[in-house]
């Protein structure tokens, strides 16, 4: 396993280059050496593709959660609803097949599909490829959706202007504070499937509560993908945050 980011496998891609795991097992100055390389090259590119969305007046989100949160679902409902007031793209990763991508596809957004294997989470690398590929001067928000796992991605800035996180409330309230890298490092928490609710014993305040106890600025939204309670203001969130990134 990589012990910068969790990857596992024979290689993994940070970059134009490969580091191979017989790098990370040597002594402690070798390991932290080889993490400082690796993330100072992540941000460097990083900083290319926020140069680039800026040039070109693209408003980019990095969507994280772990699987299973309704990310893709959610993602459905605000391409659908949005669709007639701007231009929407989608960068899909996931590790292996374009299920994804193909339901992105079906609601009209232009979406490109990153597979990273056994890697755990996207890169500035991956994501300035996959943006080579869209049409960039018809889009007005660009979401992606990043492999579903809380903990790596937290670790890597892809140029976005904001991590949001999509945490349901099928999983636990002490998800912010079990995983506090990206609550911490999120703008945004969409507490996403509210109308299952009834029938579950989730505290909304307990979880609102720790989220902001990690992230005291942390703006909430409490969304159902599946109905659309409570959609509209993250709509509006988006309309704004848009207007002022412009």
């Amino acid at each position: 396993m990589c012990m910068t980011c969790g990857c596992s496998g024979e290689d993994h891609h940070h970059d134009h280059g490969h580091h191979r795991h017989e790098y990370l097992h040597g002594s402690s100055g070798q390991k932290i050496a080889v993490e400082t390389d690796i993330l100072a090259k992540n941000d460097r590119l990083a900083a290319e593709n926020r140069s680039l969305f800026r040039k070109r007046g693209v408003f980019a989100l990095n969507l994280v959660s772990s699987p299973g949160s309704g990310k893709t679902t959610l993602l459905e409902r605000t391409l659908a609803d949005l669709s007639g007031e701007m231009g929407l793209a989608v960068i899909e990763g996931d590790q292996q097949t374009d299920r994804d991508a193909v339901r992105i596809a079906a609601t009209g957004a232009s979406v490109v599909q990153i597979n990273t294997g056994t890697g755990c989470h996207l890169d500035a690398h991956m994501v300035g490829h996959a943006a080579e590929q869209l049409d960039l001067s018809g889009i007005d928000i660009l979401f992606v959706e990043n492999v579903g796992n809380l903990v790596c991605p937290a670790t890597f800035d892809l140029g976005e202007h904001h991590k949001v996180v999509v945490l349901s409330v099928t999983e636990g309230e002490d998800k912010p504070l079990k995983y506090p890298g990206i609550f911490h490092a999120a703008d945004i928490m969409l507490l996403n499937k509210i109308d299952l609710l009834p029938h579950l014993g989730f505290d909304v305040a307990q979880c609102r509560e720790m989220a902001q106890r990690v992230n005291p600025a942390m703006t909430i939204f409490e969304v159902s993908a599946r109905t659309g309670q409570g959609m509209d203001a993250w709509y509006c969130w988006l309309t704004e945050r848009l207007s002022a990134a412009s």
